[in-house]
């Protein structure tokens, strides 16, 4: 038996004690005790407890903002972190060592599980990795914390399979998966409130063949005779309120929903931009806003592009007379176009390379992926990295500088689209200056994805015209699920996707911290793994790997990318006998 084969199997010794980075506070010098790791004793589980060895850690930038903040970030809640420290590291491979004696009918030792971080107990957000204390230490404990969640266990069991690097990844990758699954609600909402805005003199007839009756309480502002009617017959409770004015949209939101906004709403005729865009800030979270019409809008609405992301509003639309015709998931897509033109905005950093790499081997993905970020190293990394992939797939992969080149994205993207612009936009860089901008060259029908978030009442100017007149989708996710990263590991298995393709460089346990400053420096084009149990593997790239470590490097697959056989290599040259 190998020494890789013997640590899967949990075949060496437990030490006494575990190597820790504790975070006690804003600023990476707060990141361990004067530069190094600490040593704890290793605790013995309680009766609801697992041990269990954190075997890999990807680095994620969103752990930045926590770097910055220490105990003022939004999930830790004002915490003294010098009295109770946590750890940075949601994004974890683990192996159970230990089992309590009331988990032993659902847990043994020696099975492997990925974290899945984005922990709520009683709608509180407790994420692992923040609230929790997360994966840069070797050995820790897990009890309901984790396993008692508003969700039930947040940990997935992983196949033996994959491998830790693998495992590890499952969760970002569960981010970006998720940005192609429908999170808004596309249907009116039972027992909810629908506020229906119609033109005064607007002689439509209107049809509501389905989806009326679901709320129960519909509001009428200005509402021709043939919604009016259908309402009465249809709805439990229906009031009319028509002399409402821009100024009293507040009001009309606090009187019926508490200011919480309206479940519903169905703009009819819509005409000012500017109209529209106060209705729109009166929609509640994961709302519906429905637009029936059949001329543009006289300008760009300004759209909470915060709310797009974070709260899942559903702006949709149809040009007939039918308003029950925009909803559905078969109107309403949320994946990349079969055969299309992809842009992906502000791609290089690692996250961005998933997206693109997802494109890439998307079975019925885009024929055309487009890559922007203002670094050409990162550009150049793509292109070498993903040459394989794409040549593969059969899939046209271009690269663009907006600080290089002489023609703005938008020419470009029309130069390449033969004038129609792209079918899908996706933007993973947190300005709205740039999402606005990404908008403007989708084509009539096509999608925009906001992957990056900015702050709930940020506005850019978006055609929503194009929601109503061609079907144009606006959508943005925040956060994963269990089920996301589940989904990830089967298309791993399936051989659909390649998770470790975005990795760059690799380090041990006292290289994490290095390995942090890097990240937050963006030394490498890629994702940066730390192997806990590796304490002494110095932090290099993997173009480091031929001079430093040959027979690992020998072992990376095409493209200088990680495979589980280098993986494998990597812990026999590495792995003291003794861990």
């Amino acid at each position: 038996m190998n020494k890789y084969e013997k640590y899967q199997k949990l075949g060496q010794s437990l030490p006494r004690t575990t190597q820790t980075w504790n975070f006690y506070g804003a600023g990476i010098e707060n990141i361990g005790k004067d530069g190094q790791p600490e040593p704890f004793e290793i605790p013995e589980p309680s009766d609801d407890q697992l041990l269990v060895r954190v075997d890999a850690v990807s680095l994620c930038f969103s752990d930045v903002k926590l770097i910055t903040q220490g105990g003022k970030h939004p999930k830790l809640y004002n915490r003294d972190l010098k009295k109770e420290p946590t750890r940075l590291g949601h994004e974890a491979s683990l192996t159970v060592v230990k089992v309590g004696k009331t988990l032993t009918n659902h847990f043994s030792a020696g099975e492997r599980y990925a974290m899945q971080p984005d922990i709520y107990q009683n709608g509180k957000s407790t994420a692992y990795g923040y609230t929790v204390p997360g994966g840069l230490i070797q050995y820790h404990l897990i009890g309901p914390e984790v396993l008692k969640t508003d969700a039930g266990s947040c940990l997935l069991k992983v196949s033996n399979q994959l491998g830790f690097v693998e495992a590890a990844l499952l969760e970002p990758w569960g981010c970006v998966w998720a940005s192609y699954t429908q999170r808004r609600r596309l249907e009116p909402k039972a027992d909810g409130i629908m506020w229906i805005v119609g033109q005064k003199g607007d002689k439509n007839a209107y049809g509501f063949s389905k989806g009326l009756e679901a709320p129960k309480t519909v509001i009428l502002t200005n509402a021709p005779a043939s919604i009016r009617s259908l309402a009465e017959s249809k709805c439990k409770t229906v009031v009319i309120r028509d002399e409402v004015t821009i100024s009293d949209f507040k009001g009309l939101v606090d009187e019926y929903t508490d200011g919480v906004g309206f479940d519903d709403v169905v703009v009819l005729d819509p005409r000012s931009a500017s109209e529209v865009t106060e209705i729109a800030k009166v929609v509640a979270r994961r709302g519906t806003m429905n637009m029936v019409g059949k001329k543009p809008l006289d300008g760009l609405v300004d759209a909470d592009v915060g709310r797009l992301h974070y709260d899942y509003v559903a702006f949709v639309g149809n040009k007939g007379e039918d308003i029950s015709d925009s909803y559905g998931h078969a109107r309403n897509r949320c994946d990349l176009r079969s055969g299309g033109l992809a842009v992906f905005v502000g791609a290089g950093g690692p996250m961005g390379q998933m997206h693109v790499q997802r494109a890439i081997e998307k079975k019925d993905g885009p024929g055309t992926v487009i890559v922007t970020d203002i670094n050409d190293q990162r550009l150049s990394e793509i292109k070498q990295r993903f040459a394989p992939l794409t040549e593969a797939n059969h899939c046209r992969l271009l690269t663009f500088n907006p600080m290089a080149h002489k023609e703005p994205l938008p020419e470009f993207v029309k130069a390449q689209s033969h004038g129609q612009g792209a079918d899908d936009v996706v933007v993973c860089v947190p300005n709205a200056t740039i999402m606005a901008e990404s908008a403007s060259f989708m084509k009539p029908d096509g999608m925009l994805v906001l992957f990056a978030g900015v702050p709930n009442g940020t506005y850019a100017p978006v055609d929503f015209s194009s929601v109503y007149l061609n079907n144009a989708q606006y959508t943005g996710t925040s956060g994963l699920t269990i089920e996301d990263q589940t989904t990830v590991m089967e298309n791993a298995l399936q051989g659909n996707i390649a998770p470790a393709v975005c990795v760059a460089a690799i380090g041990g346990m006292k290289a994490a911290k290095s390995g942090i400053q890097a990240m937050m420096d963006a030394r490498y084009p890629g994702k940066i793994i730390i192997f806990p149990q590796l304490e002494d593997l110095p932090l290099m790239g993997l173009d480091a790997l031929a001079e430093k470590l040959p027979d690992v490097s020998n072992k990376l697959g095409p493209g200088n990318t990680w495979t589980v056989d280098a993986e494998k290599a990597l812990f026999e040259a590495c792995l003291k006998e003794s861990a």
